[in-house]
Order: C-alpha cells, then structure tokens, then sequence
C-alpha cells in the first residue's frame, strides 16, 4: 500500500541557516501523527513545505500519489490538504458560519460572472453551502454551532480553535495539519480537544491528521507515531513511550546535564 504522505529528503535552507535537514517519512491514510520538538527546531517550517507555502531546497513531497513539491497552496488545498496555524487566522469580523463557508472556498464553483449574471444559481450554491457549514459545525461541537451567527473575535480561546479546525475541514480534506491545536488553552480545554480529535476520527476513519503538540498530554492521547525534530533534524521516531525515553530528545528538551541526571 503506498503512503498518502511520502516526505523523502526534504532540506530547507534560508540563507546559511538549515531549517529542515534531509527530513524522511512516511504516512498512511487514516493514521495520526504527532510531531513534537523545541521552539525554532523547524516543524511549522516542515508544515509550510507540505502545504506549499515553501518550495524545499531539496527533497520532494508526495500527496496521495502525486508530486506536489511547491506546489501553489490552494491547488495543495484543493487536493485535500488543509492545516491551521500557530496564530489565529480567524476572519474576526465574519460569524462562525461565514469563517466555514469560506473554507469551502476550493470547493466552490460558482465565479464573479455566476453573481452577475446567473444570481440564482450563486444562491443556490450559498444556499448549500450555509447547510453544509452548520452540519459541520454540529457535528464538529455542539456549543460552537449555539454560536454560529457571533463574530468569530469574540469567541473564547478554545471556540476559536475549534473554529479553525472546522474550517480546515470545510475544504473536505483526506489530510489535516493542525499546528498547536492546545495552544493557550487550561487542562478542561485540552482534554475536550482531544476527546474532539478522537470524535472526529471516528467519523472521519480515512482522514490523517499531522499535530504539533508542546502539551504532552495529547501527544500521549495518540501514541502511535510520534517524531521529533531539534534544529531541523529528525532525531527520534516511533511510540511516545519510545520517543519520550529517547536520551537524543532529553537532550533536546531539558539539555544534556538534566538529560544525564
């Protein structure tokens, strides 16, 4: 079976520094990964490459089959590759509802000459899409569909991130990349992030997810496949268990005098 996801050798270099150094892996449909590191070790860079923000100065990235290494980021999108960011890209002025629907963007088909000159079919594919939005937004959590018409500034810290994670999943993806989903959020708010991220995978098996998690208490909720990257290099791989006894990652979290210890 070959992967959805095949990065193979990907280096990223700005100038004299290396971001990403010759990065490797592998990921199956349906699977979760999370992807965990210092500050700076270079995973949001990694995340800009597969979504086609970056072009790589080497190595290539593979997407269900096709090569899509540099890529523009909508043709990634549309492909079914979505993500959400460290830092909030909410539209704050829009509802909840209008944020999903225009996640729907790629999947759209109605133009600017539809408006103007065949109205009533943009209606009915707004119309369409106002349905799709609010299934999803239930389906994703019951409390953020209560508030679907608020402006989206105005939600809490951890409606906003569920906001963007409903979002990311308006675009119908096969793969989503969630940058560090618990972010600002207490303990209550991250176990119901997770229990979000297990929900959605039972409703979603085929969908993979790529997280990167500082709390390891997610990382935990989804063992499988863990990696971790420290100034651009992948340094470990495999279970948490194994990951976290690895004296490479002690080393790159704590230093090597506390790793030693």
């Amino acid at each position: 079976m070959s992967a959805l996801l095949a990065v193979e050798n990907v280096t990223m270099r700005f100038g004299g520094l290396v971001a990403l150094d010759n990065i490797t892996f592998f990921m199956e449909k349906g699977s979760v990964l999370a992807v965990i590191g210092p500050n700076g070790a270079g995973k949001s860079t990694l995340f800009n490459v597969v979504t086609g923000v970056y072009r790589p100065t080497a190595g290539r990235v593979k997407f269900d089959g096709v090569d899509i290494t540099g890529m523009p980021t909508h043709e990634v999108v549309r492909r079914g590759v979505a993500r959400t960011f460290q830092s909030s890209r909410l539209f704050r002025d829009l509802s909840v509802l209008d944020n999903v629907i225009v996640g729907m963007h790629t999947r759209a088909s109605a133009g600017v000459l539809d408006v103007l000159f065949r109205p009533a079919v943009a209606r009915r594919e707004l119309a369409t899409a106002v349905e799709k939005a609010e299934a999803l937004l239930r389906e994703s959590s019951g409390p953020l569909y209560e508030q679907r018409y608020r402006p989206a500034g105005t939600l809490a810290q951890a409606d906003r991130r569920r906001l963007e994670i409903a979002r990311a999943l308006a675009s119908q993806p096969k793969l989503i990349l969630l940058d560090e989903p618990s972010a600002g959020m207490d303990d209550a708010e991250t176990d119901a992030l997770v229990a979000d991220i297990e929900r959605l995978r039972a409703q979603h098996p085929e969908l993979s997810v790529i997280l990167i998690e500082h709390d390891m208490r997610v990382v935990e909720a989804f063992p499988e496949h863990v990696m971790c990257i420290d100034y651009g290099r992948l340094i470990a791989g495999g279970r948490f268990e194994a990951v976290r006894a690895n004296p490479h990652v002690q080393e790159a979290y704590l230093g090597t005098a506390a790793a030693d210890a």
